[in-house]
């Protein structure tokens, strides 16, 4: 539903409702463009002015004449490739205002929260520099604020700070998007994030006079090679404006996710939504999947009838048998085949063209790891050689910008992947802003402290992984790499980086992450040998989908636990995790169909847990959906579900 109240060309009022009529968005034009959402009559967001700045001086700010205005109800669903669910409904109240045939500007409002972004109308032959976007998120009763700081624009993979009041953050204190917004008065979350992002920086959040305003990396003035392995770009200077584009460039989506119940908000598909639709039509070849991989563990191999941590033809040969024994559909083939500057140039210990043919021969698919500049010089040339091979993917690391000079480059690469045939995971990268939508070939991004950071630190823990899914897991799928089978508890845990690591957090708690994390291609992240020493894990990991036909989230408390159902043909899901504080929970069965007697199958921690992570039990029982079953969650702990008929 949409009210307009115009008292003249200048100065206007509109009110969006939400199609259930719980949100509201007050959009109004004086003296200058802001707007305000609230949630059931009480404001979530308060006045926040919006509007773009070009390098000539001219100002988006609505104080334009209103040239048009048009309004929608959209009514629809789409059927995303892969991810939380087959059928994803597409429901919005839209309000369009154009500005002296300059520019329009679209708002948006969902159930799940409200969005809007700027369009420039302006002629085709014409092109806008951007000096600066005013992009304003003024929320209300001081907040809690989970922080993924940052003072760089070169990282995704950061910690987070915990602030129980946005009063008490620094001014000049900035961080990365998703970031959410605890207002513990009402009794709701929100998450500010953005969508379809191109040819312009990606979005951060810089506290500003008291509130939370959009920030970003000016455009790039000088490049040069360096870094870590002096394979990634580095902007050494910077422009003074944002971005240069067409005047009728479509500008990024700004989207705040709003929920009073922390279930709903860990389903909240608006990034994907609000993103460019499908470009591929031919997708018969893109097929998610789990894989093998040696890098975490360091290629370690105790029962293998060779000198294992050597990377050979050999070794990648034992890990594909140890594939194709256990269904498990491809092999990652990580740093050290090849030159990072040169990928025709090849380790001599590896004939990665006989890898990739033993794998088709038994129908295991290899990606292959590549460095994202090398491929940005000659992308056509090591693409056609990695397709010619038969690879089925490819993982592209070290971007390490998010400005508006590479962010073109994540696009140019996913379609020119797309046309050869590639999967892509891109890694050390900026958050995903719904690229993969118009290119499903696009599995993961990282961009967010994986199972790798193990090796280094303790910050990829149990608290972080809940905080994740309520804020990075909400944009796309992750490339975590989960499937530890050394698992530690705070006391026992020690960082090891160049031999066997461990993670923290309980064995079951590392099972059920292939139940929360979102992630259509997967990793089993330990050796094969260490996996075989556990046939009913191994055969839980080889089972468990990376794609969903439906996702409901039974429990949810952000910072605290996450227990949510997946179901994938007629076999249900439950996957459950916990922070440091040992809980039960009562998992209800009733989302099955009734009638019916199933067998289930448990992981679950034990008595002994607390002390020794690597301590679970089995079990299997049957059920209907009628009952319900109590579950007791060690510190770090967690539990796993498989139910049959």
């Amino acid at each position: 539903m949409i009210v307009g109240l115009t008292a003249n060309s200048l100065a206007a009022h509109y009110t969006l409702t939400s199609p259930d009529g719980r949100l509201q968005m007050g959009i109004h034009t004086n003296p200058r463009l802001y707007y305000t959402v609230s949630m059931d009559g009480n404001e979530v967001i308060a006045p926040s002015p919006i509007g773009m700045v070009m390098h000539d001086g001219r100002m988006w700010n609505g104080t334009s004449e209103i040239t048009n205005v048009t309004q929608s109800t959209h009514n629809d669903v789409v059927y995303p490739l892969m991810g939380k669910n087959k059928v994803v409904p597409d429901c919005y109240n839209e309000l369009v205002l154009s500005f002296g045939g300059e520019y329009d500007v679209h708002f948006r409002l969902y159930n799940e929260g409200a969005a809007y972004r700027f369009v420039g109308t302006g002629a085709a032959t014409d092109s806008l520099v951007i000096a600066h976007e005013v992009a304003t998120f003024d929320i209300k009763d001081n907040p809690a604020v989970v922080l993924p700081d940052t003072t760089t624009y070169t990282s995704w993979e950061v910690t987070h700070s915990m602030y129980d009041r946005l009063s008490d953050m620094r001014d000049g204190e900035w961080g990365l998007t998703p970031m959410l917004f605890d207002n513990r008065r009402h009794d709701y979350k929100v998450v500010i994030a953005e969508s379809d992002l191109h040819n312009y920086p990606g979005m951060y959040l810089k506290k500003t006079q008291g509130v939370m305003c959009g920030h970003w990396a000016q455009y790039p003035r000088c490049i040069e090679m360096g870094s870590w392995g002096n394979f990634i770009t580095v902007v050494k200077e910077r422009e003074s404006y944002l971005a240069r584009t067409s005047a009728q460039h479509t500008f990024p989506w700004r989207i705040m996710m709003i929920s009073d119940d922390d279930r709903r908000l860990l389903t909240n598909e608006m990034v994907y939504l609000l993103a460019k639709p499908q470009q591929i039509t031919d997708t018969d070849w893109i097929k998610p999947g789990k894989a093998t991989w040696e890098w975490w563990h360091c290629a370690i191999l105790e029962n293998a009838p060779f000198k294992s941590r050597h990377l050979t033809t050999e070794l990648y040969k034992y890990y594909i048998d140890f594939a194709a024994e256990n269904d498990i559909e491809y092999l990652l083939v990580d740093a050290g085949w090849s030159n990072v500057f040169n990928h025709l140039d090849f380790n001599k210990n590896i004939d990665i063209k006989e890898v990739i043919r033993y794998g088709k021969e038994k129908e295991v698919g290899v990606w292959l790891w590549t460095v994202a500049a090398t491929l940005f010089h000659n992308k056509h040339i090591y693409l056609d050689s990695i397709s010619s091979w038969g690879a089925v993917g490819v993982k592209i690391d070290f971007f390490d910008r998010d400005d508006a000079g590479i962010i073109p480059e994540y696009e140019e690469l996913a379609k020119a992947c797309a046309e050869r045939h590639l999967m892509v995971d891109f890694h050390g990268c900026s958050k995903p802003t719904g690229l993969h939508r118009a290119y499903p070939n696009i599995m993961t991004y990282e961009a967010m402290r994986g199972a790798e950071c193990a090796k280094w630190d303790t910050s990829s823990d149990p608290v972080y992984r809940i905080q994740n899914a309520f804020t990075r897991m909400l944009c796309g799928g992750t490339d975590y790499t989960p499937g530890s089978m050394r698992n530690a508890t705070r006391e026992v845990f020690r960082p090891i980086d160049h031999n066997l690591p461990m993670t923290l957090g309980t064995r079951c708690h590392d099972m059920a992450l292939y139940l929360i994390i979102d992630s259509p291609f997967s990793m089993l992240a330990d050796s094969p040998d260490e996996y075989r020493k556990y046939p009913d894990i191994l055969r839980y990991l080889s089972q468990v989908p990376t794609t969903w036909d439906k996702t409901i989230p039974l429990l949810a408390r952000f910072d605290d636990y996450v227990v949510m159902a997946r179901q994938s043909g007629d076999t249900w899901y439950v996957g459950g995790i916990n922070d440091w504080d040992a809980r039960q929970v009562v998992v209800d069965f009733s989302f099955l169909p009734v009638g019916r007697v199933y067998e289930v199958e448990i992981f679950r921690d034990t008595h002994k847990s607390n002390t020794d992570a690597n301590s679970y039990q089995r079990e299997i029982k049957r059920i209907k959906s009628k009952d319900t079953m109590k579950i007791d969650m060690a510190q770090g702990g967690g539990f796993v579900m498989i139910i049959k008929k």
